[in-house]
């Protein structure tokens, strides 16, 4: 029961109707959508202090003064039997003094004050372990009375409060989360609705001992947050019209993101997502998917959980103008539509790109505005290029929509040149298929858009039938004949002299041309060798008077850069020495054991590859060399020699040429056979 003025309640084991009715007064938090919530909302907090802090006085008075708990829990709990005992004020001795900053709490925190208290509740309920963790968090945030600022924490380290924690007070706290992983759910969310609670209270408590909690259990197992995020949203919803409990569920839950991205993801789809329209929440939402994303640069764990169903609202937010969103939100939300564009098409986006398509066709209207038509464009795009099943779909809603194929023809039409040759391919069938249902539409309705993709599909008929003549490819082909059947020619004539090319060139006046070329040119490089001779010397006399007193000071130069890189090495190379042996401790103390497994397990992979194949297959390659060099051997009558080999190659290129011969003859009678026909 509180009173009017809230300041005073009675907490007592039982009394159900009484602790549900001084819950803080107001319907929503009445309606609390899981029993398990709305009781660690109401009677399990209640039971929890009473039962604590009356065991921890009872002991108190059969033990030594040192273990009686702190002045402000006894002058708040010796009423408890009587009469309703009222708090005393903020400026009373009996609370802690109010910190300046929340580094000054957690400096000022007996970690063994609070190792005792844990000890007692775990010594007093050994078999309830909610019981300990909660105590756990109310007694931190008891001790951390600092001043508290916005609820998301936004100007602060992802990780913040939980990061000014020493490493002894993780410890306790770790240890303590360890021995409770059955209670962590139900601990998540009494520490999420005390929060909730606390900010109905004026003045309320600092909430640094809850979020310490919730980062300090999310660090180990972020999959807690999403059991229950359908029963999370409706909570949200329940307190849509007050922002600041908003968003501070808001950054509980998103918290398991910034250890797993998994987890962040599904926070994000089943949490911010519905919220992203409301004015009050949108900045948040978008800046802790900015977070997110900026944290975890590698997007392969984040694949397999946004499909089309969530990515196209992010496509409508991102483009669409008019939006609930403001520009500055619009405008940082399309800065990160790559990133989840990634993360929606997945890893293997050859098969999940088609189920994409139909919504990116549906969208791409003419009236859409210009961004977006030119991403949708791009996206329609890519799912015909990379999921060849997208091409099949097209054709299935060709019909039902005109104007946006029209659109896309046009695109394909203008990019033509651009596309990847495997898609101007596979679009010969599809633009057929639509020429077909182009006349038969025509033959029943004629409008517009059906002439539009009609005269679209017949340019692009002519683009993909009407190529160029291969120039290049006949050149090549050219230049490769000649020169076989110039080697050919000297071959069996036995030299160039009394070659038929030889012959021709004779005739035709290219080889008195070429030598008096070559004449001219042995002339012209005599003259050069001999002025070369003459004059290098002195020229290079020259050249040394010049650069000799700056190749001195270079060198000097130098010796002082050696020198100095010598020095600055040498105490580098003591600082490694000193500060590398450390560092591969803490390496070793930190890197988890999954890891030395994962190189273990890599280590037989490698051995099993060496053993089962590698070697398997070095002795198959040497047995098929083997073999080879037993065939040639054979051929050459036992011994290899220059002569049988010069036999065999002579042999292998009379066959090429004769092929060679047999093909060029069969392609002249058939150019023949067609001109006659002509």
């Amino acid at each position: 029961m509180a009173s009017g003025a809230g300041k005073w309640e009675v907490v007592k084991k039982g009394k159900k109707q009484n602790i549900s009715s001084s819950s803080g007064g107001k319907p929503q938090e009445k309606k609390s959508v899981r029993k398990a919530l709305s009781e660690a909302n109401t009677d399990s907090s209640y039971v929890m202090s009473e039962t604590i802090f009356d065991s921890f006085e009872k002991m108190g008075k059969k033990q030594n003064k040192e273990q009686v708990p702190p002045p402000a829990e006894t002058q708040l709990k010796k009423p408890s039997a009587g009469k309703p005992a009222k708090k005393p004020p903020a400026s009373s001795s009996g609370k802690p003094a109010r910190y300046k900053t929340l580094e000054e709490a957690v400096r000022a925190l007996d970690v063994q004050e609070l190792k005792q208290q844990l000890e007692k509740s775990q010594s007093l309920f050994p078999e309830n372990p909610c019981v300990w963790v909660k105590d756990l968090a109310g007694y931190l945030n008891h001790k951390l009375p600092a001043p508290d600022t916005e609820p998301t924490l936004s100007s602060y380290a992802h990780d913040y409060p939980y990061c000014l924690a020493g490493k002894e007070l993780r410890a306790v706290i770790k240890n303590l989360l360890g021995k409770c992983s059955d209670a962590l759910p139900e601990f998540l969310d009494h520490c999420v609705f005390t929060m909730l609670r606390e900010q109905d209270r004026q003045p309320g408590e600092s909430l640094h001992g809850y979020r310490m909690c919730i980062q300090a259990l999310v660090q180990d197992k972020p999959q807690i947050v999403t059991l229950n995020l359908a029963d999370h949203l409706e909570l949200l919803r329940s307190h849509q019209n007050r922002p600041v409990k908003c968003l501070t569920i808001m950054w509980a839950l998103g918290q398991a993101g910034f250890y797993d991205l998994s987890q962040g993801i599904r926070v994000w789809l089943g949490i911010m997502l519905p919220v992203l329209g409301m004015k009050a929440l949108s900045a948040y939402s978008i800046a802790y998917l900015e977070r997110l994303l900026t944290l975890h640069a590698n997007l392969t764990k984040g694949f397999g959980i946004m499909g089309p169903k969530e990515f196209f609202p992010l496509l409508d937010f991102a483009y669409m103008p008019k939006n609930a969103l403001s520009p500055s939100l619009q405008e940082q939300l399309c800065r990160l539509y790559p990133r989840l564009k990634v993360l929606a098409f997945g890893a293997k986006p050859e098969s999940t790109l088609h189920t994409y398509f139909p919504s990116f066709l549906s969208r791409a209207t003419p009236d859409c505005p210009d961004s977006m038509k030119k991403e949708l464009l791009r996206s329609l795009t890519e799912c015909l290029t990379v999921d060849g099943q997208s091409l099949s779909v097209w054709r299935q809603l060709y019909t039902k929509h005109m104007p946006q194929s029209s659109l896309l023809l046009n695109h394909l039409l203008k990019s033509w040149n651009t596309l990847p040759p495997k898609l101007q391919k596979n679009l010969q069938d599809t633009i057929q298929s639509f020429r077909v249902t182009n006349d038969e539409l025509q033959s029943s309705t004629n409008t517009q858009h059906i002439s539009d993709c009609n005269s679209l599909c017949n340019s692009l008929q002519q683009k993909m039938h009407g190529r160029g003549f291969p120039w290049w490819r006949v050149l090549m082909m050219s230049l490769v004949f000649v020169a076989g059947f110039i080697t050919h020619d000297i071959r069996s004539q036995g030299s160039f002299s009394g070659s038929t090319t030889a012959l021709y060139l004779e005739r035709s006046g290219v080889k008195a041309v070429s030598q008096q070329a070559c004449s001219k040119v042995s002339h012209y490089s005599q003259q050069g060798a001999s002025w070369l001779a003459e004059n290098t010397p002195h020229y290079y006399s020259r050249v040394l008077e010049t650069t000799a007193p700056l190749l001195e000071d270079a060198r000097e130069r130098m010796k002082v850069t050696a020198l100095f890189l010598a020095q600055r090495s040498s105490e580098l190379l003591l600082w490694l020495q000193e500060n590398v042996p450390l560092l591969l401790q803490w390496v070793q103390a930190h890197t988890p054991e999954s890891v030395f497994e994962l190189l273990e397990y890599v280590k037989q992979l490698l051995l099993y590859v060496q053993e089962h194949v590698l070697v398997p297959a070095l002795q198959y390659v040497s047995a098929a060399l083997q073999s080879v060099w037993r065939s040639l051997q054979e051929s050459c009558d036992g011994e290899v020699s220059l002569h049988c080999l010069q036999k065999h190659l002579r042999s292998f290129t009379n066959s090429t040429w004769m092929y060679l011969q047999d093909a060029t003859s069969a392609a002249k009678s058939r150019a023949q056979e067609l001109l006659s026909r002509a």
